[in-house]
């Protein structure tokens, strides 16, 4: 119906050949109407951020319905699912709400987790009468989304009906390589690996691919007549021969029937959840949506509506395992501050902050007070030019840090800078390195968890370690793990005699450094440098991409290599 305005809007357009009016006619029409239809079931601890992030879509809220269905709950789903409502659906065109507090499972299921044939059958019967609702009451699209699904994108529902598509996805990303399409089916309708999926997936290849399964959050457009050939039910496909199962039933139809299903990784619309096992636990399911949390948080675009909050809960925080966890930041840089408290949140870290030194506010007074000589060596390797007021900022905030190591006299702490995201299973891999080097014995004065690796190939395997090799030249001070032995060696170099970059003071007291001209200012080169293979964080920005900000790359030169003003005035930077 409305690409039929639309067509009828441009037509107007050709024959008077006024874009003033074909604009206003355009700006004139109201949104599709969508019904969006959602089946719940044990969601508890997903719900708060999916009914969030669903409440955010910018899409006009007077143009949804919403079909929703709920049983076999042994959690609190109904709970929360009712909270939401009560909060939520006045905003909406009309709710067709059904929770069933009576049910309690399938005779046929091992377990809440099974899917079993009555599973099956059930969820089936429920897609197909959401699918023959939205016919019947004209809906423009039906946009069928599971709970385990996180849509950070607000702009989804709009992108995907701009794609005039019979059937279109958006692209979701997890933990690992599973998401919401396949790229291959076998001739039994199962999934069949291809290069193709992780080129859609890693965003290698970007735009709508032509794919043979989307589900878990399909948008269909009931205007297009293809879209009477799709149904969920294999009794309406003669020739249906595959499993019992609603999105395999779903995609075997369109593509017997012609319709195309597209996958769409044009824009990062959101994650999705891996599906729990027969065997697996809500505790399983738990860690996963932590490790999806950390990604969003990362990215910085996960808020949770206030009826939900009280539904949310984090574990005790504590140090890891470590004395302490520092973490470095710029007092004006509290978006920083504020995102990273929200992923300690998540991780049940006790974080110590350290404010970092600010080096935009150093002036020549403070370098002779601090008693720093720049190293006269010293060029950047990349630019060409001397340290900036940044990089001195930063390499302070380090040293101060590992003063405090000694003063409190820890045995091992973990620094942490603010630009950071952590890999999945933060946590537990952390609990491994430190159990691994409690076994080992090795001696150790410094890991890093997350760096810039520059000469990969210098670099042997730590003997008998799953986890760590030995580091060779290395960029960043994204994160690492210090010993006290580590913290002495570091700080009696005395560098503030002949300051460098941090990240090239470490390499340089591990003698890992290339430049000799520049070690010969630190004779005493014995800095004990692991790093964990893989790495445990990475920085939430790389140079060149959209929101990077560099506080050391992008301050200003005002110091030569003897610590001299440069700037007469420095009304000048």
């Amino acid at each position: 119906m409305f690409n039929k305005i639309i067509f009828r809007c441009f037509i107007c357009f050709l024959l008077i050949s006024d874009c003033t009016w074909f604009i206003q006619c355009t700006e004139r029409l109201k949104k599709p109407t969508v019904l969006i239809a959602i089946l719940i079931r044990n969601k508890a601890h997903t719900l708060p951020y999916f009914l969030s992030l669903l409440e955010q879509q910018n899409y006009p809220k007077n143009r949804i319905t919403l079909w929703i269905r709920s049983d076999n709950n042994i959690d609190n789903t109904s709970e929360i699912l009712r909270a939401w409502l009560t909060e939520e659906s006045e905003k909406y065109h009309t709710i067709n709400t059904i929770i069933d507090d009576n049910s309690n499972g399938f005779e046929d299921e091992k377990s809440s987790t099974d899917w079993s044939p009555l599973r099956f059958t059930h969820v089936i019967n429920l897609r197909q009468e959401a699918l023959e609702y939205a016919r019947k009451i004209w809906a423009d699209f039906i946009w069928m989304i599971d709970a385990d699904t996180f849509l950070m994108d607000p702009n989804t529902l709009t992108n995907l009906i701009s794609k005039e598509q019979v059937v279109v996805a958006p692209l979701l990303k997890s933990d690992g390589l599973y998401s919401n399409f396949w790229a291959g089916m076998t001739d039994n309708y199962y999934y069949l690996r291809t290069e193709k999926y992780q080129l859609i997936l890693y965003r290698e290849d970007v735009g709508c691919f032509n794919v043979p399964m989307v589900h878990s959050a399909v948008l269909i457009n009931l205007n297009m007549v293809q879209s009477d050939l799709l149904s969920y039910n294999f009794t309406n496909l003669p020739k249906y021969d595959g499993p019992l199962d609603d999105v395999i039933t779903f995609a075997v139809g369109a593509n017997e029937s012609g319709v195309p299903l597209y996958i769409c990784n044009d824009q990062l619309y959101g994650y999705i959840m891996v599906p729990l096992g027969v065997d697996e636990t809500i505790k399983e399911d738990l860690q996963r949506l932590t490790n999806i949390k950390l990604q969003m948080l990362s990215e910085d675009h996960l808020s949770i509506s206030n009826s939900m909050k009280k539904f949310i809960s984090f574990p005790k925080k504590d140090t890891l395992g470590l004395d302490n966890i520092y973490m470095i930041n710029l007092l004006r840089r509290s978006e920083r501050r504020t995102r990273m408290y929200r992923l300690f949140e998540e991780l049940g870290a006790q974080v110590e902050t350290f404010n970092a030194v600010d080096g935009s506010q150093l002036s020549e007074e403070d370098l002779d007070n601090l008693g720093i000589k720049l190293m006269a060596e010293y060029e950047d390797p990349y630019h060409k030019r001397p340290m900036t007021t940044g990089e001195i900022g930063c390499f302070l905030s380090h040293y101060y840090i590992w003063n405090q190591v000694l003063k409190n006299k820890y045995e091992r702490v973990m620094i942490l800078e603010d630009d950071i995201s952590f890999e999945p299973f933060f946590r537990q891999k952390l609990y491994f390195l430190l159990s691994e080097l409690s076994t080992l014995q090795i001696p150790w004065d410094l890991i890093y968890i997350g760096r810039k690796r520059l000469i990969e190939e210098d670099e042997s395997w730590v003997e008998g370690s799953k986890y760590l090799v030995n580091a060779a030249y290395s960029y960043w001070t994204l994160g690492y793990i210090l010993s006290a032995t580590g913290a002495r060696k570091l700080v009696a170099a005395e560098p503030l005699q002949n300051m460098i970059p941090v990240d090239e003071y470490i390499p340089i007291l591990s003698n890992a450094h290339p430049r000799e001209d520049w070690k010969k200012h630190y004779p005493v080169r014995n800095l004990r440098v692991l790093s964990t293979n893989p790495l445990l964080i990475h920085p939430t920005h790389y140079t060149g991409d959209l929101g990077y900000i560099s506080d050391t790359e992008n301050s200003k030169i005002v110091f030569d290599n003897q610590g001299s003003n440069i700037l007469k005035n420095r009304d000048e930077l």
